[in-house]
């Protein structure tokens, strides 16, 4: 097994095949149910074979799916999200957030005529050169128009401005900090304006990376609720929740540059994926899921925080309710988490020991309840192992 879905570093217990999910359940191959609080690595906003979406794909798989040119529900789903997202006047598709994260960075170099990338230090982009320095396989030239500066470092930030001079092509960003090993951290209002104002100043491209939190923390996106707006976003995992589909958000003043740049892919307009997404975005807004990812992730996270004080455990719990995090403190070697979230795999509750965690519409009252019996048990044989 390769990239992330490998289990190898995960602690003993973890599943590697499953067989179906059904709501806020999954199974492996084994016959083992699970709790799913990641959510397939975060597109299942709705749940695992979710009706309305289930419906949507076998409508269009019946007329066809890939054909010479893209199917009507490409104009569809790009009315809808243009009509959605606040920044947004026109949309490309593609498969995955690679794919949609390169392709932002390609408009704004095509706009700008410019090299430099600001990338905050330790965040992840994708599998692309650009944004994958010291790995296997990467020369070091590939990134070398790469500049690094820390999250909502305002210091650090002016630095990376400077290195960059003339050059500076896009700032690029998560909507809070949520890179792996590590608390998440909400974005500093005053960190975000100054984005926005250096991009304004430098005639610079301020792109923001909604693979993750895109359709989590607000359908007009991320970053609205603190009145910053990008000016090209990247959308893919529960976009069309957990059919392959990515999209790129953009505004007026980079729609030429858009339709200058080569990108292509043989199954980037497919239409079943794109039904999907239209069954997906009409379902999260009608249905309040974003409300009530947010309720059932609250209860989650209050009922942690009780329970490891109850324990004499020490933990942090992170980032927005409908993506959470909890670590322990203190707990260099991992030990801790691994023992812990070990315990809750045991016990039905999927959970992940250094990376986010994903809440989804399918997850209920009673889940939470159930979740939380196991939780509470897990911290019990962490505080016997290693004591409090």
């Amino acid at each position: 097994m390769y990239g992330h879905k490998n289990v190898a570093d995960l602690p003993p217990g973890y599943p590697q095949f499953f067989s179906h999910g059904r709501g806020s359940h999954l199974w492996d191959v084994d016959g083992n149910e699970y709790i799913d609080f990641m959510c397939s690595w975060g597109p299942l906003v709705l749940g695992h074979h979710h009706p309305k979406v289930d419906e949507a794909v076998k409508t269009q798989m019946i007329r066809g799916d890939v054909f010479n040119g893209p199917t009507a529900r490409m104009v569809e789903l790009a009315e809808l999200l243009v009509d959605s997202v606040a920044h947004a006047d026109w949309s490309m598709f593609c498969k995955n957030g690679t794919d949609a994260m390169t392709l932002c960075v390609t408009v704004a170099r095509a706009a700008t005529g410019r090299r430099k990338l600001l990338i905050a230090r330790g965040s992840y982009h994708g599998i692309g050169a650009w944004s994958s320095a010291d790995l296997p396989g990467i020369p070091a030239e590939d990134t070398s128009n790469t500049i690094y500066f820390e999250y909502n470092d305002l210091k650090s930030f002016a630095a990376a401005v400077g290195e960059a001079g003339s050059d500076l092509a896009a700032v690029v960003v998560t909507p809070f900090r949520h890179d792996i090993r590590r608390d998440l951290e909400p974005i500093d209002l005053s960190f975000a304006q100054e984005l926005r104002r250096t991009c304004d100043r430098a005639g610079a491209s301020l792109i923001l990376d909604e693979i993750r939190c895109g359709m989590r923390i607000d359908l007009a996106g991320s970053w609205e609720p603190i009145g910053v707006r990008p000016d090209l976003s990247a959308w893919s995992k529960a976009v069309a929740n957990g059919h392959p589909l990515a999209v790129v958000l953009g505004s007026d003043s980079f729609r030429d540059a858009a339709q200058r740049v080569r990108a292509t892919g043989s199954f980037w307009l497919a239409g079943a994926p794109m039904a999907a997404a239209i069954a997906t975005w009409r379902e999260v807004r009608e249905a309040d899921a974003i409300v009530r990812m947010a309720a059932a992730g609250g209860r989650l996270q209050a009922g942690l925080t009780a329970q490891a004080h109850d324990h004499g455990l020490k933990v942090t719990i992170s980032g927005p309710p409908q993506i959470p995090f909890m670590s322990f403190v203190g707990d260099i070697d991992r030990a801790r988490a691994d023992c812990w979230t070990s315990a809750c795999v045991a016990r039905g509750v999927y959970l992940h020991p250094f990376h986010n965690w994903f809440l989804s519409a399918a997850h209920t009252d009673k889940d939470i309840d159930q979740a939380l019996e196991a939780t509470n048990e897990a911290f019990a044989d962490v505080a016997r192992r290693y004591g409090t």
